[in-house]
């Protein structure tokens, strides 16, 4: 049965999918704002997709200016999200799309991350012209591919609040003289780790990109890490902070990561879930271990900062960047628009039809860390780690007497670091 006070007017539906990111309420706002005042009745799916995948009719939310108004400055979403993609996604999507066409859906926002942009892909192709569907990119990982290297919505909050934080740890592992792991998220990229470690000046981050090679040995890792644990005591300091992007994780090859602790996965999609990897805590105590075996003596503690991260009050950049993208969706909508992403470029909002965001075989590109470019070249300069002219006599000496070693054995066991790996 169709909704009929729903029907009245052509109505506008918004969807959140992913897990939350600072600024979600703003696009809410500025989309529900602008369709209203052009006449459009507005609606919020609550739940996320899993509501549509079930066929819950009944679980939207009516969206008015009144709700609306000052929710821009809030973290978190008014409408709740999910993440949650069903076992048989094929044919519960029909379910979807009928869901859709019952509430009398005309214009569809979605927001999220690659996921949901595969999802409004989907929805655009399979409703073939019947619901006109626009895309607004949102996620703490920064990892869609927006013109011009601009960051996604959420991206420059979550790295704000995460600076704060480690300059608290940061302060901390000097006063206490010890060392903290922090892990961070970002499934497939280093680009929260980066900006985090980058702006905080941590001691040293790691991200998955800087290891081109397809499997990373997880000693590899610990190896880079104990490096720049002892090339800190060469220059009289018994602290630091290393931030580790938890994608490295999805490199390491399982078997060996099941040695040092059992890895669920999870049970629709296969994948590693890193969120449930104490990543720090596998490292700390395989670093605890070598540098014991070399006689030195270490204080480390393990710890994530993710979640602190996702539901934060935006600050005044993305609250000004999510209502360029919910006015510029609605604008896109109204004026016939559909199939393609908001996004803002050198002062304009532009639309990217979804298939240049898609690759060969359908799927979302994902915009990893260049390692080439100086962006990442500077952030390398400020970090403490064994580089090339570390081996050097006079420095190699002193490295390898800290770790009781013969300048022969410590250049033998860590000098590959610095090697080009033939992929």
């Amino acid at each position: 049965m169709q909704n009929n006070h729903i029907m009245e007017h052509e109505t506008v539906a918004i969807v959140v999918g992913g897990g939350p990111a600072p600024g979600i309420n703003g696009v809410i706002s500025s989309v529900t704002i602008e369709a209203i005042n052009h006449g459009k009745r507005v609606i919020g799916i609550v739940g996320g997709f899993s509501s549509l995948f079930e066929g819950q009719e009944n679980n939207i939310m009516p969206l008015t200016i009144d709700l609306v108004s000052r929710i821009h400055t809030t973290g978190g979403s008014i409408l709740r999200t999910s993440r949650d993609t069903p076992e048989n996604a094929q044919e519960k999507f029909k379910v979807l799309l009928a869901t859709l066409k019952e509430l009398g859906i005309k214009y569809l926002v979605t927001i999220g991350g690659e996921g949901t942009l595969f999802m409004a892909h989907w929805i655009e192709k399979e409703a073939r012209g019947s619901i006109n569907v626009v895309h607004t990119p949102k996620t703490i990982d920064n990892d869609i591919p927006l013109p011009g290297g601009n960051s996604t919505f959420g991206y420059q909050t979550a790295r704000h609040v995460g600076v704060g934080l480690v300059n608290n740890i940061m302060e901390d592992a000097r006063t206490m003289g010890r060392w903290y792991f922090i892990s961070t998220m970002g499934r497939h990229t280093g680009h929260l780790a980066l900006g985090i470690g980058k702006a905080s000046g941590a001691t040293l981050t790691i991200i998955p990109e800087e290891f081109p090679e397809r499997k990373v040995s997880i000693k590899k890792v610990t190896d880079t890490i104990t490096g720049s644990i002892i090339k800190r005591l060469a220059q009289g300091r018994d602290h630091g902070v290393v931030i580790i992007a938890e994608g490295i994780a999805e490199k390491f090859d399982p078997d060996e990561l099941n040695q040092c602790e059992n890895v669920e996965r999870d049970e629709i999609s296969g994948k590693i879930r890193l969120s449930d990897i104490q990543l720090g805590r596998i490292l700390r105590a395989l670093i605890r271990e070598d540098l014991r075996s070399m006689g030195i003596k270490s204080n480390i503690v393990s710890m994530n900062i993710g979640y602190e991260l996702r539901a934060a009050d935006p600050i005044p950049f993305d609250i000004e960047y999510t209502r360029n993208l919910g006015y510029g969706a609605i604008r896109y909508l109204l004026k016939g628009g559909t199939g393609a992403m908001i996004a803002v470029y050198e002062g304009h909002i532009i639309s990217v039809p979804f298939v240049e965001m898609v690759d060969a075989k359908g799927l979302i590109r994902i915009r990893k860390v260049d390692i080439n470019s100086e962006v990442y070249l500077a952030a390398r300069e400020y970090m403490i780690r064994l580089e090339e002219e570390d081996f050097e006599d006079s420095l190699l000496n002193t490295y390898a007497k800290i770790a009781n070693l013969t300048p022969q054995a410590f250049k033998k066991r860590f000098e590959y670091l610095i090697m080009t790996p033939s992929l």
